[in-house]
């Protein structure tokens, strides 16, 4: 009675490709501990390298962990972490991440594209399918955190994980100007509006070493991600300053935490990712 009620299941599943879909991301998704979403309400405020290099770090302490790129209109993770090169297939038919230092994996559309300048030009319908192919056509395996980088904004992408991946966490980048603070307000509004829990705040490019004088020069301000956080009842998860290295290092798909192990960015980023590996 149990192999023909499985036969029937499967059946059923083969009628409705999205069932068979829907399947396949939940059996994904039930492997992975924590679920962690990057995102800001703008853009240039550091987002995906903190999405990088909040993965690293976490990879470091030698947890599993799997960072995809749903920024699909603007992907960077794959020349952050210095990947190049197509996604292949694992033996089970499923997309095989790339590997990245131990410990990490990556997904990006930009590793199913033959060009890399090659624009893609979707929509909605087309984002939705694709970022649950990203989460239920990938052999992700066992992971503790999935560190999904979001593009900047309220949109399909942030929305589309939020309906799927329904025990995601937010993490929202801001820099300390209040342009960047007003947009960051509205992220926190979008978090509760979709009922996503915030995990925390980060405050980027908070102030700046000059490398003469070395004086501490807060170029965009600071203190306004830590104020905003406090206002909201936020956990405020730390500082990141402004370093050129950081720059350098992502253009050249270099660690900064490899390569400059004790600069005041390393640092922090160790700071923040010992917070969120609290939720290991």
């Amino acid at each position: 009675m149990v192999d023909i009620q499985n036969s029937m299941d499967e059946a059923k599943k083969k009628a409705n490709p999205q069932a068979e879909q829907d399947a396949a991301v939940n059996s994904s998704l039930a492997r992975i501990k924590n679920k962690i979403m990057v995102m800001s309400g703008k853009g240039g405020v550091g987002k995906t390298s903190t999405s990088v290099n909040l993965s690293i770090a976490l990879a470091n302490k030698g947890f599993k962990v799997g960072i995809m790129d749903v920024d699909l209109h603007g992907p960077d993770v794959p020349r952050m972490l210095g990947l190049e090169g197509m996604l292949g297939l694992s033996k089970n038919k499923k997309l095989e991440p790339m590997r990245s230092i131990k410990n990490l994996k990556a997904v990006s559309i930009e590793s199913l594209t033959s060009s890399k300048d090659d624009a893609i030009i979707w929509r909605g319908p087309i984002k939705y399918s694709a970022i649950k192919q990203f989460i239920g056509d990938v052999e992700w395996g066992d992971l503790d955190f999935l560190v999904i980088d979001s593009p900047p904004g309220t949109g399909d992408e942030p929305l589309t994980i939020a309906q799927t991946i329904t025990d995601a966490k937010a993490v929202i980048v801001t820099t300390p100007q209040e342009v960047s603070l007003a947009d960051v307000r509205k992220s926190i509004s979008f978090c509760k509006t979709v009922k996503m829990e915030i995990f925390g705040l980060v405050e980027n490019m908070s102030g700046f070493e000059c490398p003469h004088c070395h004086e501490n020069v807060d170029i965009f301000g600071s203190g306004g991600g830590e104020r905003t956080a406090t206002e909201t009842g936020i956990r405020f998860l730390g500082k990141v300053p402004f370093d050129q290295k950081v720059v350098a290092c992502g253009d050249s798909g270099t660690s900064i935490q490899e390569k400059y192990v004790d600069s005041p960015v390393s640092k922090a980023i160790t700071d923040i990712a010992d917070k969120v590996a609290e939720l290991a």
